[in-house]
């Protein structure tokens, strides 16, 4: 006898009836049509004639336990089994039950109490019976049975499905969800919609009149969705599972990510962006990158967990599907970012902020082998951000290269690409861990041409400077961009025609260098102690350059000798030294005054230095030679300064007096 009469065969059990689309299962969009039961008798009520039996549910479904046991244990398979009649009873109860589920409006609730439980334990055992009896030779008895189960049993998955996708589907239920209120939404102005101020990872709040959050299930319909799963997957009907569930929490993501603002990226919008704007949008992104890594990922984990925790792979592979999903919506905003080729240098601490954005994110990833895919392609879009890192970074260098500008800083001051570049390294390091990373990566990548150049490129800038060889490649090109800028410094200063403003101009900058140097811990330990005793000590040679060029001439009319005639000091001799001494030390005062040495510290050792090589030389000279001018107006004529105004007018001395430096053009 053919034992598959009026039935199908998938696995290990019989299919009735149509099978749901993939489309139907995830919308949720089909209806429990023709499924109501024939029942035994022509006018009677299934529950009736249940209830007529001298035994209850629970004595019904211990019988049925005991049949299955003893069919799967002890019974001779070479024949067909005997079937009790209690086992009609179990099959009409249960039609019973489906059909009042079927017939109601309330049919998602499923009582979400013991009845609850109770109803899918006869599922299951209603499985066991279809593949138990699957086993064995079929007579007419058995045969009708089996086939009386299996469409029972069929009825009792679409109505799990139904349920299934009742549980889940978060559109259909008063979900109470909530914002931070400090952070309120506002008109739509960019592609993410959030507040820039404060915490755009707006936390999932409880509620305490529901226990609602974020994935807005409490813990008895998860409890439910996991007994609707279980017996799905028991009874082989683990696809249609998968797809109702991917489905709907696909769509409930989505709904979060609207919820938080998110919309899909633009490359048009992009190229028409101003930088500003494009700034408050990577934070944006970066924001919302952060609440997925911090909470919505460990949520869905957790749920997938959940609802599957006696098939830990399907949830492992189920979470894997919908954080691929999110994840590739999430990597178009940097993969169209780096196609915006108008790099420049202050745009690097916003790309390596993506960088270690997309460096968590692979982190919250997890290490299953069925993420190593999604893996894999944000590790490629993090890399080609780092690659943008790298570019952006090298044209500092291009920056100071091609700064020829020949007219020379006023006053002598620091030089703005100074500034610019010691600031630019300053907040650079703070990214110190990043870009060792980013350039390790870069150079792993090069051929081994350019790991040759490179490898030279490390040689001269370490050698250059006799420093200690650092193995991190972001260490060697900070140094190599230090010597560009102590090279164009030195060659701007010569731009001054008074050589005592070209060594003011160098004290300024190596100072200025120098002090963001040792500010900065990163890259103080970078340049190491050597190069900082190198830049001390230049700064050294730079000061008595300054001193022999301005005070050379000075000191020479304070010297003793050269002054005597025929034994006798000459009057004459004297007067021309006096004359010169004050002419020379006013043209000093009147244009050194609006130099500018902007470093308090420099300034006072500067004018400490002057002080203690004039006024004692002065005091000295004007001792021993007052004494030959009578007293009165003649001596005041070429004796104009007394030691303390010569001390006080030295204190005036780098001010940067711009009122004077309008009235007279300083000499470089």
């Amino acid at each position: 006898m053919n034992k598959r009469l009026n039935s199908e065969k998938s696995g290990s059990f019989p299919r009735f009836g149509r099978r749901r689309s993939k489309r139907e299962l995830e919308t949720g969009s089909f209806k429990l049509k023709g499924l109501n039961p024939k029942v035994c008798g022509k006018n009677q009520n299934p529950v009736e004639l249940f209830w007529k039996s001298d035994l209850n549910h629970d004595q019904i479904l211990e019988k049925v336990v005991q049949f299955i046991e003893k069919l799967a244990s002890g019974q001779d398979k070479s024949k067909a089994p005997e079937i009790p009649n209690f086992v009609e009873s179990f099959l009409k109860m249960l039609e019973s039950r489906i059909a009042t589920y079927e017939q109601s409006e309330a049919s998602a609730k499923l009582g979400f109490n013991e009845e609850y439980t109770s109803f899918f334990e006869a599922v299951s055992c209603l499985s066991k019976i279809v593949n138990t009896l699957d086993e064995f030779p079929f007579d007419s008895a058995t045969t009708s049975c089996f086939n009386r189960a299996g469409s029972v049993h069929h009825r009792a998955m679409l109505l799990s499905e139904y349920q299934f996708l009742a549980l889940l589907d978060i559109s259909k239920r008063n979900c109470n969800v909530t914002v931070d209120s400090k952070t309120p939404k506002t008109p739509k102005q960019s592609f993410f919609n959030s507040n820039q101020e404060t915490d755009r990872c707006v936390k999932p709040e409880y509620d305490s009149g529901t226990g609602i959050v974020f994935p807005y299930f409490p813990p008895q319909s998860v409890a439910n969705m996991n007994q609707v799963a279980l017996a799905m997957i028991s009874a082989g009907y683990e696809e249609e599972c998968f797809i109702v569930y991917s489905g709907l929490r696909l769509k409930a993501l989505d709904f979060e990510f609207s919820n938080q603002g998110y919309e899909n990226v633009n490359m048009e919008d992009f190229q028409s962006m101003d930088w500003e704007s494009l700034e408050g949008e990577i934070d944006n992104w970066i924001h919302i990158v952060k609440y997925c890594t911090t909470n919505l990922f460990s949520v869905e984990r957790k749920l997938c967990n959940s609802v599957f925790p006696e098939h830990s792979l399907i949830a492992q592979k189920l979470f894997c599907d919908l954080a691929t999903s999110l994840t590739i919506r999430l990597l178009n905003f940097p993969n169209a970012i780096v196609l915006i080729k108008q790099y420049s240098a202050e745009k690097l601490f916003k790309f390596l902020d993506i960088y270690e954005t997309l460096r968590d994110l692979t982190s919250s990833l997890g290490s299953e082998l069925s993420a190593l895919d999604l893996i894999s392609e944000t590790s490629e879009t993090q890399r080609r951000v780092g690659e943008a890192a790298v570019t952006i970074f090298c044209q500092l260098e291009n920056s100071i290269k091609s700064d020829n500008g020949r007219i020379p800083v006023a006053s002598g001051a620091v030089h703005p690409l100074t500034r610019y570049t010691m600031n630019y390294l300053k907040y650079a390091c703070e990214y110190k861990d990043t870009l060792e990373l980013v350039f390790q990566q870069h150079y792993e990548t090069e051929g081994s041409t350019r790991r040759k150049v490179q490898k030279q490129e490390s040689k001269n800038a370490i050698e250059d400077n006799d420093r200690i060889p650092k193995t991190s490649h972001f260490s060697v090109k900070l140094m190599m961009v230090m010597d560009l800028l102590d090279a164009k410094i030195e060659m701007k200063s010569k731009f001054y025609r008074d050589p005592a403003l070209r060594y003011i101009f160098l004290m300024n900058n190596g100072r200025y260098i120098l002090q963001k140097i040792k500010g900065s811990t990163d890259i103080d330990e970078i340049m190491g102690p050597s190069w900082s005793g190198k830049r001390t000590s230049d700064l050294r040679q730079y000061h008595k350059n300054y001193q022999r060029e301005t005070w050379r001439k000075v000191l020479q009319c304070l010297n003793h000798e050269g002054l005597q005639t025929n034994g006798k000091v000459s009057k004459a001799i004297l007067k021309g030294r006096f004359k010169n001494f004050n002419t020379l030390f006013d043209e000093i005062h009147k244009t050194q005054s609006i130099w500018m040495v902007s470093d308090e510290q420099l300034k006072s050792e500067l004018r400490v230095s002057i002080s203690a090589v004039v006024i004692p030389a002065y005091r000295s000279f004007l001792g021993r030679f007052k004494p030959h001018f009578d007293s009165g107006k003649k001596a005041e004529k070429y004796i104009k300064y007394q030691p303390e105004d010569i001390e006080g007018l030295i204190d005036k001395l780098f001010e940067g007096n711009m009122t004077s430096m309008g009235r007279r053009r300083h000499n470089n």
